[in-house]
């Protein structure tokens, strides 16, 4: 257990550089840092028996994620998921740099990077409860002041999308969490949609 607090506590510190300010509750909080702490949390709630490496996964998953801008790639969907899948194996690269620093064994790094780089998904038990506490976050922190920004059609795209990547053990948080009317009807817009 000593490793893994000296791994998160190097995670946090580096998250902390984040020059993105995360707003909740009138508090401010470096914005990868914020969301790494909520990603653990969520990650804990879905499975209290996680791993070590989930667990490590969780504080590292977007682990400077701000180095690598959205704006420095084309625009457009192929630009977008170009972007995507550079800043995974940064964050891999960037996680297995800390944890090798820690004294973990390159087994027990090699699930870690395996979970960031959401490998088999919809297989692995561990990816799964991964991609269901990343959308978490997402509706829990952020969806509603992304929503107002966009046409409903885009939303409940990308809210469909989103839901399509969690199981149903993930839909049962999702659903619990609180919306604005119109997020509500976004949401159940999007499952209808599923359904069919």
């Amino acid at each position: 257990m000593e490793k893994l607090k000296i791994a998160f506590q190097k995670f946090d510190e580096y998250n902390k550089a984040d020059n993105n300010i995360f707003v909740w509750e009138g508090a401010e909080y470096p914005q990868e840092y914020f969301l790494a702490l909520q990603l653990y949390q969520w990650v804990l709630k879905l499975d209290p028996t996680a791993t070590e490496a989930l667990l490590l996964a969780s504080r590292s998953q977007h682990i400077g994620r701000w180095e690598i801008a959205r704006e420095t790639y084309p625009d457009g969907r192929v630009g977008y998921l170009t972007w995507r899948k550079d800043l995974s194996f940064f964050h891999a690269k960037k996680a297995k740099e800390i944890l090798t620093e820690v004294g973990y064994e390159e087994e027990e790094i090699a699930k870690v990077e395996r979970i960031i780089l959401k490998q088999r998904i919809k297989t692995d038990p561990e990816v799964q409860t991964m991609e269901n506490a990343l959308c978490l976050v997402f509706l829990q922190f952020q969806y509603e002041d992304f929503h107002p920004k966009y046409v409903p059609e885009k939303v409940i795209n990308i809210l469909k999308k989103s839901l399509l990547k969690m199981d149903a053990h993930g839909h049962q948080f999702a659903l619990k969490l609180t919306y604005s009317p119109q997020g509500l009807a976004y949401i159940q817009e999007a499952l209808k949609l599923l359904a069919e």
